[in-house]
C-alpha cells in the first residue's frame, strides 16, 4: 500500500522574516543571513518571502522594507517577495505605489504587498514617522487609493505612480484583530492574520472574513493565510531548547529591553516571573514546536480545523544553520 498523502502537501507554506539580529552582530551581517535563508527557502520550493515593517528596535534590522525586497528578489530565482507588511501610516500611499510598482517592474510576478495599520513601533517613533496620528482612521480610504494608484490608468486622477500604474501589485490586508478581516471581507482581498504574535482573535477573525467575504476582481472566494511562530528541530526535545531563544526575545520585549536573538538556554526557570511566564505563553500561543513528527501533527490540525490556504511562518532562531534546517524539516512533512 501507498502511503497516504499527508493534507499539507497543496499548503503553500511562505516565511516571515524581521531579519533578527544577534548582540555584537552588525547589520550588514544580519541582511546577509538573511539572504542565505531566504535562498534556502528559494531553493526548498517555499512560496513567499515576506520581511515586516518594525522601527527603533535594536535587534531588528527589517525597517527599509522595500530596500530589503530589493535584495532578497535580486538574488533569488523563484520565490516571490513582499511586505508582511507595510504600515501604511508611516507612509504617503504615493510613495509605496511608486516603490512597490518599482520591485514589480525589476522582478515581474515576484512582488506582494501585505499591509497594515498599526505604527509598527512605539508611540514616539511613530510621530518621528508620521506626525498624523489620525492616519491610522484613513487606512480603508488609503489602501483604496493604493488599489487605485498600481491599477491600470483611468484618465480621472491627476497624480499617477510611475512606476507603480498597471502594475496590479498584489495586496493583502494584515492583521492581528478583526478591523482588517472585516476590510478585507468587503474589499474581497486575502488576508493574512497575525499568530505570530496576537493570537487571540484568531477563530473571530477567520469567521468573519469568510462570513462577510465579498467576491472580488481580485479574488472569487476567501483566502486566509495564518501566521504561525515556528520551532522546528530533529527532536521534540531539541525544539524546546531551541525555542527558549524566542521566549527570551518576547520577555525583553514586554520589560521594554533591547531585542537581540539571546543564545538558547535549558530552562527559563529563574529567567521570568509567574506574571511573565504566562505573558510570553499567551504572545506564543500558536507556537509550533518540536521534531518532525509533532510539527507535522499540528499543522494538519490546524488545517483541518481552520481550513487555512496557507502558512506563513516566522523562525527566529539563534544559529543561521538551524534556521536552515528547520526549512528542511517543514518542506519534508508536506510528503
Amino acid at each position: 500500500m501507498s502511503q497516504q498523502t499527508s493534507i499539507l502537501a497543496d499548503i503553500p507554506f511562505s516565511l516571515l522574516e524581521l531579519a533578527p539580529m544577534r548582540q555584537g552582530s552588525t547589520v550588514g551581517e544580519t541582511l546577509h543571513n538573511s539572504l542565505q535563508y531566504a535562498k534556502e527557502a528559494d531553493r526548498l520550493g517555499f512560496n513567499r518571502f515576506w520581511f515586516a515593517e518594525h522601527h527603533n528596535m535594536p535587534g531588528i534590522a527589517s525597517a527599509a522594507t522595500s530596500v530589503l525586497i530589493g535584495y532578497i528578489a535580486g538574488n533569488t530565482q523563484r520565490i516571490r517577495v513582499g511586505a508582511g507588511g507595510i504600515m501604511l501610516p508611516n507612509h504617503a500611499p504615493l510613495v509605496v505605489a511608486e516603490q512597490f510598482g518599482t520591485l514589480e517592474s525589476l522582478y515581474p510576478g515576484r512582488i506582494d504587498l501585505g499591509l497594515g495599520r498599526a505604527p509598527g513601533s512605539d508611540q514616539v517613533t511613530s510621530r518621528a514617522l508620521n506626525r498624523d496620528i489620525s492616519r491610522a482612521e484613513q487606512f480603508p480610504e488609503e489602501v483604496s487609493e493604493l488599489q487605485t494608484l498600481l491599477g491600470p490608468y483611468n484618465r480621472r486622477h491627476t497624480v499617477r505612480a510611475i512606476p507603480g500604474e498597471g502594475t496590479n501589485v498584489p495586496i493583502w490586508l494584515l492583521g492581528s484583530s478583526l478591523f482588517s478581516a472585516q476590510l478585507a471581507a468587503q474589499r474581497g482581498l486575502p488576508y493574512v492574520f497575525a499568530g505570530h504574535f496576537a493570537p487571540r482573535f484568531l477563530y473571530d477573525a477567520i469567521e468573519i472574513y469568510r462570513r462577510d467575504f465579498k467576491p472580488s476582481q481580485v479574488l472569487d472566494k476567501p483566502y486566509v493565510m495564518l501566521g504561525l511562530p515556528l520551532v522546528a528541530a530533529d527532536t521534540d526535545e531539541e525544539a524546546q531548547f531551541l525555542g527558549t531563544t524566542s521566549k527570551q526575545r518576547v520577555l525583553a520585549l514586554i520589560r521594554g529591553h533591547e531585542l537581540w536573538l539571546k543564545p538558547p538556554v535549558d530552562t527559563m526557570d529563574g529567567l521570568w516571573s509567574a506574571q511573565e511566564e504566562t505573558y510570553v505563553d499567551n504572545f506564543l500561543g500558536l507556537s509550533v514546536i518540536g521534531g518532525p513528527a509533532t510539527i507535522k501533527h499540528r499543522l494538519e490540525m490546524i488545517v483541518k480545523e481552520l481550513g487555512v490556504n496557507e502558512f506563513i511562518f516566522t523562525n527566529d532562531l539563534y544559529d543561521l544553520d538551524k534556521r536552515k534546517k528547520a526549512l528542511q524539516i517543514l518542506m519534508e512533512i508536506k510528503q
